[in-house]
């Protein structure tokens, strides 16, 4: 059964203003599917990385004769060599929603339909489920809207949870994808096995230069692990002896292939006091659990990565919600010279509004230290009551300006 996404409406507007949409995202996200129905009467061609789909590498301009818009490219980063005939007839013809174009990162041909298209095209990410598009509650304002309009009238107009049939532990291990939401327990992790072993032998031998691809396999295992955390480029290099440089450019390989995402530092006007690393995110916590071997929900009992998987799904939620925002907030982490942080900032509007994330049912005041001391170490900003985002039974307050949020509203 389908389930509404989110960003549906939103694509929709999108279609009937411009030319062209490219709907980008991770493999398995539901990109096909969310196109399939949003616009059923309009044909599809799913192109390869072995064939040549009626021949659109080879002669552009002929297949596009073939397939007049309105039309669905889906996988467009097979064939690249259909953008600048793209961009020819769109000149000559600016008729809204003539090219609705799919893809599975953000590499050279993404770069290239952005550049050429400039003016013609809009992009738009999608995400894999939210919580709210598992409990097919998408037609609601979202907390995260009504805190970023007036963050003083959510403590009055209490969030409410979605009432989800899963657990905290299930919902880490499952992860997000769509597919894995529809699965029994027992397959889930054959369905991973299957995702991982596409990813690299497919996905990235196509797009990147890896040579070792044990090796590159190695080096996703220890993003997962790392997830939640600052980067580091020379650790990570150091862990499975390769150059900080190689694992520069392999960790821009999973952030191009939806698979990675990072948070930049907040710096303010306190440049020597703030840490200038990103933080790093492992997109989906199924897979992450699936590399490090958890082999079950209740595997996360006790276990070290438990609090940072927590993290990386919450943070993953927030990027969702906003994906949806017409104008989203810019997003950051904070972290002082003397070792305060603060997990997540958003920026919108002049205002701060500052989340801190606990895997704990019960928030308390000393899990708001963080937000306290960026309050101290900005007087000048504005800065909304702070969210600790918890796996709580329902929202409250937990000092004076900050609150508890259960982390499934």
């Amino acid at each position: 059964m389908y389930k509404m996404r989110l960003v549906g409406e939103r694509l929709k507007r999108l279609a009937a203003t411009f030319s062209a949409v490219v709907v980008s995202g991770a493999r398995q996200v539901g990109k096909s599917t969310l196109l399939a129905h949003t616009f059923p009467e309009v044909r599809t061609v799913v192109f390869d990385p072995v064939v040549d789909v009626g021949g659109a590498r080879a002669d552009p301009d002929l297949f596009l004769d073939n397939h007049p818009p309105p039309v669905v490219l889906d996988e467009i980063q097979y064939a690249a060599e259909l953008v600048p005939s793209i961009k020819r007839r769109i000149d000559a013809n600016r008729e809204p929603g003539q090219y609705l174009i799919t893809g599975s990162q953000q590499w050279n041909v993404m770069k290239a339909i952005a550049e050429s298209l400039a003016g013609r095209v809009v992009f738009v990410d999608l995400e894999s489920f939210c919580l709210r598009e598992m409990a097919e509650r998408t037609q609601e304002i979202t907390w995260l809207e009504r805190w970023l309009q007036d963050p003083e009238l959510l403590s009055e107009n209490r969030p409410v949870r979605l009432g989800l049939p899963r657990t905290v532990n299930e919902l880490i291990w499952r992860g997000s994808l769509p597919e894995t939401d529809r699965l029994e327990e027992a397959v889930i992790p054959d369905f991973f096995a299957g995702y991982l072993r596409t990813y690299i032998e497919r996905d990235v031998r196509v797009l990147a230069d890896v040579a070792d691809w044990q090796q590159f396999g190695r080096f996703v295992r220890l993003t997962s692990a790392l997830t939640a955390q600052e980067v580091n480029y020379s650790q990570l290099g150091r862990d499975i002896g390769m150059t900080p440089q190689t694992a520069q450019r392999w960790l821009a390989v999973l952030r191009a292939t939806f698979q990675w995402f990072e948070v930049p530092a907040y710096s303010g006007n306190a440049l020597k006091r703030v840490s200038r690393k990103p933080k790093g995110y492992f997109a989906d916590t199924g897979l992450a659990c699936h590399l490090q071997m958890l082999s079950s929900p209740a595997a996360l009992d006790g276990h070290p990565l438990a609090g940072a998987l927590f993290e990386s799904a919450v943070a993953g939620e927030i990027r969702k919600l906003c994906a949806r925002l017409p104008t989203p907030p810019a997003v950051y982490h904070w972290r002082s010279h003397g070792g305060a942080e603060v997990d997540l900032l958003l920026d919108r509007d002049g205002m701060l509004f500052p989340i801190e994330i606990k895997l704990s049912s019960h928030p308390r005041k000393s899990d708001t230290r963080g937000v306290s001391a960026f309050r101290e170490a900005h007087p000048n900003r504005k800065i909304a009551p702070g969210l600790v985002i918890a796996p709580t039974a329902e929202f409250g307050r937990v000092s004076s300006r900050d609150f508890a949020l259960p982390w499934d509203c």
